[in-house]
């Protein structure tokens, strides 16, 4: 891997991800108080562990920013995506979990084409971790029996 351009392009894939996992935090967050609000105390409790975990990644990729030379900057926060009742917030958290997916699968297979053995297990190890929280909230949204979307419309895996 070409040092400046390889570590450009991972630099970019972190500043991504690190939108991503902050705008989960933020959403994670709200659908906690939601919960809360509704009288869910076991969903928001769920809720904001899964905040923590998401704090867990920012941390992960800020470090791994630093440590690149990089300068942390989430420029791109997406807005909280609300729902009316708990099947409409699981798939709104299903939703950006899997565009984290998309997200960590893209980043993995160019460092594994480009040769970049360390970021590609950073990256990996996200994916992997990523991929648990969005088979965590189907099978929250089949005990609903809700229909799931599709995970082809958010990339493959890897």
């Amino acid at each position: 891997m070409s040092a400046p351009a390889g570590r450009n392009t991972i630099l970019g894939f972190l500043g991504r991800a690190l939108s991503l996992e902050l705008s989960a935090i933020q959403q994670y967050s709200t659908h906690a108080q939601l919960a809360q609000l509704w009288g869910l105390k076991d969903v928001a409790e769920k809720f904001r562990n899964e905040s923590r975990e998401e704090m867990n990644h920012v941390e992960r990729i800020i470090a791994r920013m630093l440590s690149l030379g990089g300068v942390p900057n989430a420029s791109m926060l997406r807005p909280t995506q609300f729902g009316t009742n708990l099947a409409e917030l699981l798939t709104k958290n299903l939703h950006l979990e899997m565009e984290l997916v998309a997200l960590y699968s893209e980043a993995a297979h160019f460092c594994h084409r480009s040769g970049d053995v360390d970021d590609r297990v950073f990256f990996e190890a996200l994916l992997a971790e990523e991929q648990s929280h969005r088979a965590t909230l189907g099978q929250w949204l089949e005990q609903l029996q809700v229909p799931l979307v599709p995970s082809s419309s958010y990339g493959a895996t890897f």
